[in-house]
């Protein structure tokens, strides 16, 4: 037995209840272990781990073994928090080798503490807040019971707060990354939460840290991470779009509003606020008729305002550095936070003005708050000159998309690929129904009758069901039309904050939730609460979506296969897996849409779902879901 196999075999003996290492969880321990020593054969891993695998536990133990300087990125705050409350900790206690970990968030997570510093201030009266055009926004009980929650926090992490700040009493005593002027020009510095955190990270072991900051450090040149020797991207099917998010801009008429606010509190003439929030409107006006438009160059009206919008923010940096050194110490701060964020809304108005044949521009987000950006078509160069040519990469996630790491820029010769499945027994404990009888997804008559074999369907599993569906307009109709039609509650996405709404989900049986892309992955309600997940149709993009629109003409011909299928069959076995989630789980996955028995690719989608049984006929799988709700 490698010594790998041995602590993993110690640390999965010691979880509570005790247990043994899986076959799966042995060899992918063992390919992480080898990529890291550089003894593989490609200096790079990419592993697929089914549900039920214990992925978590077969990079972390080859990690902390190999002694390296590891970073752990994650895409969901789930997973972070798994790592951070329970994995580590207990790993800390089990491992031969002693090591410390360490989380590092985005800088807006973190409270400022000079912030604060301006705007608490004593007087006889007791306390009081000196507001400023931010926190005049915020209740200001909310305010002080943050200052008290300074001063006995530790790490300052919003994540330790009891209760959720309202977004505008977060806003007024934090700062985003655009617009903090460094730990070196801050009166606070010394005791800045976020530095500390940074500090944390710089001597740790292991740093977990979420995607989207890791793709921020990839933007930034690797400036905001600690320098480190190996990377395990875990939920890896997600690392595309979000580098392409972190590497691109966006531009809303909210940033100068908000600049606008900040500025009030640093420069006496309110003409300079007064024109920033005017062009922030003028831009959101301009973008409104523009929502969900893909745009080749920039529209000569869009293009005018941000011409205006340009020299107005270029007014106020002007003023904000005109601050003299003189001033007290809380102006100055705030002029330099000003400076901060001028400059930052003054690159993006530059990217946005000189978008290149390699990015793709487009207008999203709602008629309030309609968004403009840029992001770049592809990221494989980005990945490969600040990731795979500097260090070592594990990339892992219950379900791998075909073609994955050549797009994210790995050649075939640099990366190993693995399949190591799962432990569950899906052929004797889950069941795949195809309702091959529906009209097509395109067809005017396929919601209606969806509709009814849902119901059909939910009547038959008494409840228990997670609905999946691809958009709001199709939820938000089968939802009013299945709670007529059955005698359990039916709640979406709309009813409830995630975290409630997915714990009285899992506590009351008898209960269906239907809800969108945000619940196709990281769902995980084990047992009897859930035995049925109903996915509308297979989830392909929208023709016109920008982005996707932008690499299917790069792919030409070979879009379909290289994008739409992998995009689709990725999404589909990531919400067919919230079914099993456990050894003892029983239950059904039932895809509204008769393309997956019928189209040429179906078996392209089918062989990337789990290993279920497979049925087309409904009467079987009411029989199946009716002996599960009576525990048979």
């Amino acid at each position: 037995m490698s010594r790998v196999a041995a602590v993993l075999a110690d640390v999965v003996g010691a979880l509570p209840g005790g247990g043994e290492a899986r076959a799966g969880q042995v060899e992918m321990a063992e390919a992480v272990a080898s990529t890291i020593a550089g003894t593989a054969p490609t200096p790079h891993l990419a592993v697929q781990a089914g549900t039920g695998t214990g992925k978590t536990l077969a990079y972390l133990v080859p990690a902390v073994l190999a002694g390296k300087k590891t970073v752990v990125a994650t895409a969901t705050k789930a997973l972070q928090d798994q790592l951070a409350g329970k994995d580590l900790p207990f790993l800390q206690e089990r491992m031969p080798e002693h090591f410390e970990w360490a989380v590092l968030k985005g800088r807006a997570n973190y409270l400022c503490l000079q912030r604060l510093a301006e705007l608490t201030a004593r007087a006889p009266g007791g306390e009081q807040l000196a507001l400023d055009g931010v926190a005049e926004r915020a209740p200001a009980e909310e305010l002080l019971a943050l200052a008290r929650w300074a001063a006995t926090t530790a790490t300052g992490d919003r994540a330790e707060l009891d209760v959720e700040p309202s977004p505008q009493a977060w806003a007024a005593v934090s700062v985003t990354a655009r617009e903090c002027p460094g730990a070196n020009r801050c009166p606070s510095g010394d005791v800045c939460f976020a530095e500390g955190a940074r500090l944390r990270a710089a001597e740790a072991d292991v740093v977990v840290v979420n995607l989207h900051l890791y793709g921020l450090d990839l933007a930034a040149g690797g400036v905001i991470l600690p320098d480190h020797e190996v990377v395990i991207v875990d939920e890896a099917h997600q690392l595309e779009e979000i580098v392409s998010a972190t590497a691109g801009v966006d531009l809303t008429g909210g940033r100068f509003t908000d600049l606008a606010r900040r500025t009030r509190g640093v420069i006496e003439d309110d003409q300079l606020a007064a024109g920033v929030e005017d062009a922030g409107q003028m831009l959101t006006e301009a973008l409104r008729p523009r929502r969900d438009e893909r745009l080749r160059r920039l529209p000569d009206d869009v293009a005018g305002v941000l011409a205006v919008a340009r020299g107005r923010v270029e007014q106020v940096l002007a003023a904000a550095r005109k601050v003299p050194a003189d001033a007290p110490e809380e102006s100055r701060s705030r002029a330099l936070r000003v400076q901060q964020a001028a400059s930052a809304l003054l690159e993006d108005l530059q990217a946005v003005e000189l978008v290149s044949r390699d990015e793709v521009m487009w207008v999203e987000g709602t008629d309030a708050n309609p968004v403009l950006r840029v992001a770049p078509v592809d990221v494989s160069e980005v990945l490969r000159d600040g990731l795979w040519a500097k260090r070592t990469g594990v990339l892992t996630s219950a379900t791998l998309p075909a073609h994955l790491p050549e797009r994210l820029g790995l050649r075939r010769d640099e990366v190993t690929e693995l399949d190591v499945g799962s432990p569950f027994d899906y052929e004797a404990h889950a069941v795949l129904y195809c309702a091959a009888h529906l009209p097509d997804p395109r067809s005017p008559a396929y919601l209606d009758a969806m509709v009814d074999e849902l119901a059909g369907l939910i009547a038959a599993a008494g409840g228990r069901t997670l609905g999946l569906f691809t958009s709001f307009r199709v939820l938000d109709a089968a939802a009013e039309a299945v709670a007529e039609r059955v005698d359990v509650e039916v709640l979406t996405q709309r009813s409830l904050p995630k975290a409630r709404l997915l714990e009285r989900f899992a506590a009351e049986e008898e209960t269906c939730l239907f809800a969108t892309m945000g619940f196709w992955q990281g769902v995980d309600v084990p047992g009897r609460a859930l035995s049925l997940v109903a996915i509308d149709r297979i989830p392909f993009g929208r023709p016109d979506e920008p982005l996707l629109q932008a690499r299917r003409e790069r792919a030409g011909a070979a879009a379909f296969s290289l994008i739409d299928l992998p995009r689709a069959t990725t999404l589909l076995a990531q919400g067919a897996g919230r079914l099993i989630r456990a050894a003892t789980d029983r239950g059904v996955v039932a895809v509204l849409d008769p393309r997956l028995a019928t189209a040429r690719y179906r078996w392209e989608v089918v062989n990337a779902l789990p290993p279920m049984r497979r049925t087309k006929d409904p009467a079987e799988v009411r029989r199946v879901l009716e002996a599960i709700r009576d525990g048979h």
